[in-house]
């Protein structure tokens, strides 16, 4: 029979672990699908790490992690992906904002031969109206760069176990698993899902945390954005042509531009968009600085009992 694991990322899900626990345990085990649940405290400073030892001890198919720290929901998905053993992945916030009832549709596409089903949302559902021109701001933007439709989509994912093993074995530190699992191809289908409201707890996303987490992603995936420096480097070019030109016009008919205005605006313009490219260019040397250091995605400190000793080896990963 084949297995499905549920990689639950979580950070200060103290509230949710119990009722996430509970409600996926009984769907999966009212559909007949024999299941695991992979739950990753992401270095939370609340109790949810003795949330999930406690759900553990409940239930034996219920097995968690705790990082050192706070390493990021990507490394929080890595993490579960590398402590699952199903046949099948299927990845979601702990939050249960990702409906559990679209997991049985999503195993039933598995097993008509589906490598990869992906979430996509047919509705935002409720949200307060900054978080959600934050959220469509960050989507905008991360469409843009790397040429994915990001409005939709979301970490929601099933994953067949060949892909979860590709993903495993790609050697970079800086991941971004939504859009990594485009790259990767394989047989691809797709189920639509309304997103829930939370059940406790707040949203932990800001408008400052998505925009770093919109340019960690990009930079990470996509090289668009060192091409800026190349359209802004030709289009100060052009100016300077179309703005020598003008001068040297208006300086053989006697009609010379007086002051330094020109000069100045020419200096300040010219001057931003060294100083962006600067920047651009400097934030894809330190993801090559992160990369080249070759440090660990994440640190676990903590597992809960049912975890297999030989994946002592893999924490560090």
């Amino acid at each position: 029979m084949s297995l499905l694991s549920v990689v639950l990322p979580a950070y200060n899900e103290e509230q949710n672990i119990a009722n996430t626990a509970g409600v996926l345990s009984g769907l999966l085990e009212r559909e007949g699908i024999d299941y695991e649940l992979v739950f990753i405290s992401d270095g939370s400073k609340d109790g949810t790490y003795a949330e999930i030892r406690k759900a553990s001890a409940q239930n034996p198919r219920i097995k968690g992690a705790q990082f050192s720290r706070n390493f990021g929901k990507e490394a929080a998905i890595f993490a579960g992906l590398e402590l699952a053993s199903g046949d099948a992945v299927v990845v979601m916030d702990c939050d249960l904002q990702h409906p559990p009832q679209t997991i049985p549709l999503m195993w039933e596409k598995w097993k008509a031969g589906a490598e990869i089903v992906e979430g996509i949302k047919s509705s935002r559902g409720k949200e307060s109206l900054g978080y959600r021109l934050s959220a469509g701001l960050f989507y905008r933007i991360m469409s843009r760069l790397i040429k994915i439709d990001m409005n939709a989509s979301s970490d929601f994912k099933l994953l067949d176990r060949k892909v979860v093993n590709v993903l495993l074995e790609l050697p970079e530190r800086n991941t971004f698993f939504r859009a990594l699992t485009f790259w990767a191809g394989f047989r691809t289908e797709s189920v639509e899902y309304e997103v829930q409201k939370r059940q406790f707890g707040k949203s932990k996303w800001s408008l400052w945390s998505l925009m770093k987490y919109a340019v960690t992603n990009a930079t990470s995936f996509s090289t668009m954005p060192l091409q800026i420096v190349t359209v802004t480097g030709a289009a100060s070019i052009v100016g300077s042509v179309i703005l020598a030109v003008q001068t040297l016009v208006r300086y053989l008919m006697g009609a010379s531009v007086e002051g330094f205005t020109t000069v100045i605006l020419l200096i300040l313009i010219i001057g931003g968009f060294i100083m962006l490219s600067l920047g651009i260019i400097g934030h894809y040397l330190a993801r090559i600085y992160e990369e080249v250091k070759g440090r660990p995605k994440y640190i676990i400190s903590r597992v809960t009992d049912n975890v297999p000793e030989n994946a002592a080896g893999i924490w560090k990963r």
